[in-house]
């Protein structure tokens, strides 16, 4: 049980590693090509920043999973508040691409998993 969320957890971490890298390195025209404001760019390379290190917090709790339960709410409330704030962009403005869409659902969805399968590891360990 605690080797396949050191797992799960090491696979989904790689997610937002990815699409920072991407934002850092192609910034946000890469989903708007007819242009950007300069202040919309800035921000979201910033928060590319931010999610690249809510990767990095996932991979320090990994190897000892069992004992990190607080770490590992905080991150994924982090990630569950960032999926609201998506729900309130395609209840607001509409429904932005596939990926995206596909990228709010893990959001609000894994996170809770991933905090309810630690309390299963640390009540065992």
């Amino acid at each position: 049980m605690k080797r396949g969320l050191q797992i799960a957890l090491g696979i989904f971490s790689l997610i937002p590693v990815i699409f920072a890298l991407m934002g850092f390195l192609h910034g946000a025209e890469r989903l708007s090509p007819a242009g950007v404001t300069t202040e919309l760019d800035n921000q979201y390379r910033y928060f590319s920043g931010m999610y690249l290190v809510v990767s990095f917090l996932i991979w320090s709790i990994i190897p000892s999973i069992e004992k990190q339960g607080r770490l590992l709410l905080v991150v994924s409330a982090a990630i569950f508040i960032g999926g609201l704030g998506r729900l309130v962009s395609v209840m607001t403005v509409g429904q932005p691409a596939q990926d995206q869409m596909v990228a709010l659902g893990i959001e609000l969805v894994v996170p809770v998993i991933f905090v309810l399968w630690q309390r299963m590891v640390s009540a065992r360990a």
